[in-house]
């Protein structure tokens, strides 16, 4: 398995535009990264890569080896998946990618039971509220929490979720509470925004009697962790845009309320995305089918007996 292992290595390498990130990928150290490719390249005779002190190409033969490479290493996963399919007996591991708070509050706590019944597959668990990049990352699930543009990965929709503006009694106490988008702009509130490298919603998008609309909000407070900007929001700092069931818990018991009721959020949605091929091994599916089950009976719970 050395050459298949020197291949997933050169794959990664290629994918990721770096010996040291596909080395933490594959789990190795980047020396043994770069003796695997120096190793595959003198198979093959040629040079798959330039290599500088500040940079990684792939040269024309790299590139033309990847796309073979790439067909090699899917051939391997269906052949593997077809044989674990026959006989029942998943086994491997999921890389498995998830916003925090998702992740933290649905995911991670169900995973040891998913390992409980599968022994034999291990979940790799990567909490970010980023954009990923499903196929460039290597991934074989991620859970998105948003509306989603056309894509080519398989989509499955886990559940709709409404969100929700919110403060924290003592913000209201001090600022008041806006009846609408137009107060919160046109009285300066603190509004609380989620943002990172490539983020798109700088604005909050709310429904008015005339239709959806982008409201140019603004605060002193932002951050790229959404737990972050609910403990803010829970100080009295400002008011946050949330899904409902991540602040249901404070909903109920007061600590947080909601604000701008007239013009409420737009909806938003979680769902499950994986690439296709990926999708027909039996482990994926396991594994998505079980926590997806247990994501909705969270959910249901958090917003049962919830009025707003």
């Amino acid at each position: 398995m050395s050459y298949v292992n020197n291949i997933k290595m050169f794959v990664r390498v290629y994918e990721l535009g770096s010996m040291s990130a596909a080395a933490r990928d594959q789990r190795t150290s980047p020396a043994v990264a770069s003796a695997r490719i120096s190793e595959l390249e003198k198979h093959l005779g040629v040079r798959l890569f330039n290599r500088t002190t500040r940079s990684l190409q792939p040269t024309e033969n790299g590139r033309i080896f990847y796309e073979g490479a790439r067909k090699v290493l899917e051939a391997i996963d269906e052949a593997e998946a077809a044989v674990v399919d026959v006989t029942q007996n998943p086994r491997g591991s999921i890389f498995v990618a998830a916003p925090l708070g998702i992740g933290r509050r649905f995911i991670a706590p169900h995973v040891p039971a998913f390992k409980d019944l599968y022994p034999q597959i291990d979940v790799r668990l990567r909490l970010s509220d980023r954009n990923v990049d499903v196929t460039a990352e290597g991934l074989d699930v991620a859970f998105h929490l948003g509306l989603l543009e056309d894509s080519t990965l398989k989509v499955r929709l886990v559940a709709d979720c409404p969100r929700v503006l919110c403060a924290a009694p003592d913000y209201i106490a001090r600022r008041g509470n806006p009846a609408d988008g137009t107060a919160l702009v046109e009285d300066r509130h603190d509004c609380l925004n989620l943002r990172f490298p490539g983020a798109r919603e700088f604005q909050w998008t709310l429904q008015t009697p005339e239709g959806p609309r982008r409201f140019e909000i603004g605060g002193p407070f932002e951050s790229d962790d959404g737990d972050v900007l609910t403990g803010w929001a829970l100080d009295g700092r400002g008011i946050v845009m949330k899904p409902i069931f991540e602040v249901a818990e404070h909903l109920q018991a007061g600590r947080l309320m909601p604000v701008a009721q007239a013009t409420p959020p737009m909806p938003t949605q979680l769902s499950c995305l994986s690439q296709h091929r990926r999708f027909r091994d039996p482990k994926i599916r396991l594994f998505v089918d079980f926590i997806v089950g247990r994501i909705k009976g969270d959910m249901a719970s958090r917003m049962e007996g919830l009025a707003l």
